[in-house]
């Protein structure tokens, strides 16, 4: 699948080799309407996205792993893909059920914050 087929809301942020970054509504993730730490974001990534120090490339057998972060804590699960089409594939899937309001991420939140999650509801479509 095209990097160019990303669905409504998300945007390219970065594309490195080794790492692509699509972030969702980077326009009202802006520390006024929804606090900027909070900007939903994929990580599509060879190896994980955190090298130990001393190893900034990955191993050539490294599978690329998928995870959208709501917030820098907040994480849902790692995918993990053979090869990079792959990975953009599976990223690409799950941009369009985060958009869709198909990702549970009410789940995710240890301490839930009512109030910001009914707003990213209704950003994304689900009804609260």
């Amino acid at each position: 699948m095209p990097i160019d087929s990303v669905p409504d809301g998300w945007s390219v942020w970065s594309e490195e080799p080794t790492t692509l970054v699509f972030v969702y509504r980077p326009d009202v993730f802006d520390s006024e309407a929804f606090p900027a730490p909070c900007l939903p974001t994929l990580y599509v990534t060879r190896g994980r996205r955190q090298r130990r120090p001393g190893r900034p490339e990955p191993d050539p057998d490294d599978p690329w792993r998928v995870t959208l972060f709501l917030e820098p804590e907040i994480e849902s699960e790692t995918r993990e893909y053979d090869d990079r089409d792959a990975a953009l594939d599976g990223a690409l899937e799950l941009a369009r059920a985060f958009t869709a309001g198909e990702i549970d991420y009410r789940t995710l939140y240890q301490q839930p914050r009512a109030a910001y999650l009914d707003r990213l509801d209704t950003l994304t479509g689900r009804e609260t």
